[in-house]
């Protein structure tokens, strides 16, 4: 299964690796582009129910471009919560300001990155990750962009990172250090020096699995 994955991120990095060769290529981007829009659209259940065991949360997991990107940001490291951890734009549901989990993921993301999304754009959403040390049950949620503005951080944010998807797909691994707790299935994935874990990692898994399911349909 692990074969299968990496034989159809290691397709797909050679494919836009390709396109930067190729002078006309519209084409062949949007069959590439429609093939991500297709694995990672779902219907949108976005109502906020509370389990009285954890927060609710939701994120924007947002790919954009002909090769495509993915936007995480890094929280600054005197942060009470999450401090230095690498994540979705994305944070708590508030029940007086949000009508829905979206509208939540949609905010945040106004917020903390100055990008505004309109909700007509989200594709899709993943399931639920549980964040093991701080109690929130998070929702993502997906869009898909042709190109992306300059953005902006906020005060959570130290910095924005814009990670080619596939390479960073490829770097999937067992998270094997103790000191992050677990105790359910743990996921490591790396961008340079940058080792993203936790919650993040799991919506990262989530997606390689689609993406591998989708080419499993094809064959």
């Amino acid at each position: 299964y692990v074969i299968v994955i990496e034989d159809f991120l290691d397709y797909l990095i050679i494919t836009f690796e390709r396109q930067q060769s190729i002078t006309i290529q519209p084409n062949h981007v949007s069959l590439e582009i429609e093939k991500l829009k297709k694995a990672l659209g779902s219907k949108i259940l976005a109502e906020a129910k509370q389990n009285g065991h954890t927060k609710l949360a939701a994120v924007l997991v947002i790919i954009y471009g002909s090769e495509p990107t993915i936007i995480m940001t890094q929280r600054p490291k005197t942060m009470n919560l999450h401090a230095g951890e690498i994540s979705f734009p994305g944070g708590t549901w508030k029940q007086d300001d949000d009508i829905d989990l979206l509208a939540t993921a949609l905010r945040e993301t106004r917020e903390e990155i100055d990008l505004d999304i309109p909700k007509q754009q989200v594709i899709g959403q993943l399931g639920t990750v549980t964040t093991l040390n701080s109690g929130f049950t998070i929702t993502p949620f997906v869009t898909i962009q042709s190109d992306m503005p300059v953005l902006k951080p906020n005060s959570e944010i130290e910095e924005i990172l814009r990670i080619p998807l596939f390479p960073l797909l490829k770097t999937l691994a067992d998270d094997i250090d103790p000191s992050h707790k677990s105790i359910q299935e743990m996921y490591t994935f790396r961008y340079w020096d940058k080792i993203i874990w936790g919650a993040s990692a799991r919506i990262l898994k989530q997606m390689t699995n689609l993406l591998s399911n989708e080419m499993s349909e094809k064959s």
